[in-house]
């Protein structure tokens, strides 16, 4: 038995600058308890700021007995753990999304490597936006089919990729994120839909940072650009702005079935406790209702991309996750504890989970943070960084 070779590796990782810690914090709403410190969460994914709404847990309490809700489902989806939560939940999904299919699934990360195993064959090609989530990138690694990457929103290089690629291949999968998770950027659906009818491709679209933050009803990029109809697979969380967890995607019937039957990542997982789901449930119901919410962080995020303009800073995106790139390891540590001593959380995102001298501090804004409270970042950067 050699530990050495791991001993080793974990050197290397803290050389790098890259070496990682669970931090002991406590979170109290919009505010997070670290070190002896009380700061402003700004690297949370609870967009809307409904995971510390006491509102929103006594009206869920009021309308649903939770006494009378196990806390475990106790089993897989088909064995016995597949309970009427489920259904409910599916059902309004599907009545939601417009689609004959739905299916909730433990997380996204079960839902990506899961889905496209699942999907793709032998035969088949999946090509991918070169910045997808790496959960995305384990899902395409786990199957069987051929993978290509095109270069990020560049939809001509797509286009050329299928032009050279696509006859070689029975089925063809894009797949992209809607809001990109490390630059926050958005991709065109629209422009996607046209290229995947044009190439008789199905279109995969990973919607984990925008439902509940885009859309007239909170369903996504994909409802504020139109395009439910036409994409063949939405997936979506529920652990970010929906202060649940869990996952799902909304797809044809046909799809739903074989998924149920040969998806393993649902196969093999016990079920969400129904306590879980009929939480998500509740809070689905409510996402018409905080288009509010959906609007401020709006305003939130394209001010503080203008302050650190103005300021002379690097940034891009056009969403409520807003990145100022620092460059080096060393550099994105160092700003992150600069804000950290002056009241505000955020933490560096290093390579190799960005590319090199592409380190960041990465934003994540919370509706429920008051505007005074943004003001005052906004004034910090101005006067401080």
């Amino acid at each position: 038995m050699n530990r050495e070779r791991y001993e080793r590796k974990l050197e290397t990782i803290r050389e790098a600058g890259n070496y990682r810690v669970l931090r002991d914090v406590q979170q109290n709403g919009f505010l997070i308890h670290f070190e002896d410190r009380e700061m402003l969460n700004l690297s949370s994914n609870d967009y809307l700021g409904l995971a510390s709404n006491p509102a929103l847990y006594e009206e869920f309490r009021q309308e649903t007995d939770v006494k009378l809700l196990s806390y475990s489902s106790s089993s897989s989806r088909l064995l016995s753990g597949n309970h009427e939560y489920y259904a409910l939940l599916e059902r309004d999904l599907r009545d939601m999304y417009g689609k004959e299919g739905a299916l909730v699934l433990n997380s996204g990360y079960h839902a990506n490597i899961g889905i496209l195993p699942a999907l793709a064959g032998k035969r088949d090609l999946i090509i991918a936006d070169k910045l997808v989530h790496a959960s995305i990138i384990d899902g395409m690694r786990l199957a069987d089919a051929e993978m290509l990457r095109y270069r990020h929103l560049d939809y001509g290089h797509l286009r050329e990729m299928l032009f050279n690629h696509r006859e070689k291949y029975e089925n063809v999968f894009i797949v992209t994120e809607s809001i990109f998770s490390m630059d926050g950027d958005t991709a065109d659906l629209q422009e996607l839909c046209d290229i995947k009818r044009e190439y008789d491709a199905f279109l995969y679209v990973d919607e984990a940072h925008a439902v509940g933050v885009r859309g007239t009803n909170g369903l996504g990029c994909c409802e504020e650009q139109g395009c439910v109809d036409d994409i063949d697979f939405v997936v979506g969380t529920f652990g970010k702005a929906f202060a649940s967890y869990g996952a799902f995607v909304v797809c044809d019937g046909l799809f739903r079935e074989y998924l149920v039957n040969t998806q393993r990542s649902l196969i093999f997982s016990t079920a969400l406790p129904p306590v879980n789901v009929a939480w998500t449930r509740f809070i689905l119901g409510k996402m018409s209702e905080l288009f509010g919410y959906r609007l401020k962080l709006a305003k939130m995020s394209e001010r503080l991309r203008e302050v650190l303009r103005l300021r002379g800073f690097e940034t891009c995106g056009d969403s409520h996750i807003v990145p100022f790139l620092c460059g080096s390891n060393e550099n994105s540590v160092y700003m992150s504890e600069l804000f950290r001593d002056n009241g505000f959380f955020v933490l560096p995102v290093r390579y190799p989970t960005v590319p090199k001298n592409e380190a960041r501090i990465r934003f994540s804004l919370n509706a429920a943070i008051p505007e005074e409270d943004y003001n005052c970042l906004f004034e910090f950067i101005e006067v401080s960084c």
